[in-house]
């Protein structure tokens, strides 16, 4: 559904130096800065696949969602989305995508919601019964019909991100890019996307690209992962071996507390890095074959208060592959 090669996009900035005369030296000779916001990024999604995106800020996320939506043009590389070159921006291809940017809105600010979607009704020339059809689905789906009336300014933001949804999906698209849909809501709200997503995908088989700052959202609906970082690829597979890392299996947090100054500030444990946090707690994290070789050589250490084990967490995972990359 998806083939991106070698995609690329660079940004030529100006460097303004301080000050009056800065911008006065500006006007005869400028500096410029040039920025590689995506570099050689390659990847293939299948039709129906649900893949999450990732990398820190400015890492090229949505420079390469905009690419693939026809709104920038790549500065090297291609891309085919369904067939279409998203550079051309042919009508027949604007039909069967839908991009969402939580930061920004589609709809009437002033006018209620259901005024944007009888707008876009006309837009996109939808049939009046399968327009109906759409809306009631998705609108039953999201639990919003009471708010249909209601201007899109005096909405929570929880609700505005579902009417932006919906809006997305009256047309009924084969690919849904989505770039931070769960920014700023509430657990609620929250659990509310993740589960429509998860839902809307299994029923009509959309291909979706999702970027999202919150694994939650991650570990809940994909099982694959793309991750890029300063504009480059770093990987590509299932979520699954990214938790696990690369020894093949699954990392653990060791937390201890001791009864007292048994353990010095020297101590280190054989099997893992040995980290100190506040209030005493030392942590030790070590592969998930070892976990029990640890709580062996805590024991025999000295007396604790309290001892946990859990999975390193997804936000870690992903810290560690930024910073070898």
């Amino acid at each position: 559904m998806i083939e991106v090669d070698k995609l690329s996009r660079t940004f030529r900035t100006y460097k303004k130096q301080p000050g009056f005369w800065g911008g006065v030296k500006g006007l005869f000779k400028r500096e410029f800065e040039e920025l590689a916001a995506a570099k050689d990024v390659s990847f293939s999604i299948k039709e129906g696949e649900f893949v999450g995106f990732l990398g820190p800020n400015g890492a090229g996320k949505t420079t390469t969602l905009k690419m693939l939506a026809g709104l920038i043009y790549p500065t090297s590389g291609s891309a085919t989305v369904a067939g279409f070159n998203p550079t051309k921006r042919e009508n027949a291809y604007r039909r069967i995508f839908a991009l969402v940017l939580g930061q920004k809105n589609q709809l009437w600010w002033d006018l209620p919601a259901i005024e944007s979607f009888l707008l876009l009704r006309h837009i996109y020339r939808i049939p009046a019964e399968q327009w109906q059809e759409t809306l009631d689905e998705l609108v039953d789906l999201l639990a919003v019909r009471g708010k249909l009336n209601v201007m899109v300014r005096e909405l929570s933001l929880g609700e505005r991100m579902k009417m932006e949804l919906i809006a997305a999906l009256l047309h009924r698209p084969k690919v849904l890019f989505l770039d931070e849909p769960t920014i700023g809501l509430d657990v609620v709200s929250q659990r509310a996307v993740r589960n429509f997503l998860r839902a809307y995908n299994k029923r009509h088989k959309v291909t979706i690209l999702l970027t999202s700052h919150y694994m939650a959202d991650i570990q809940e609906l994909c099982e694959r992962v793309i991750v890029i970082h300063k504009g480059q690829k770093i990987y590509d597979g299932d979520l699954d071996r990214l938790e696990t890392g690369s020894a093949g299996t699954r990392q653990k947090i060791v937390t201890f507390l001791p009864e007292n100054d048994s353990f010095t500030t020297e101590w280190k444990s054989a099997y893992g890095i040995t980290t100190r946090e506040d209030l005493g707690k030392i942590v030790v994290r070590a592969p998930s074959t070892q976990v029990v070789q640890v709580s062996q050589e805590i024991l025999t250490q000295g007396p604790v208060a309290d001892i946990t084990i859990e999975d390193v967490p997804l936000e870690d995972v992903i810290a560690d592959l930024f910073e070898k990359n």
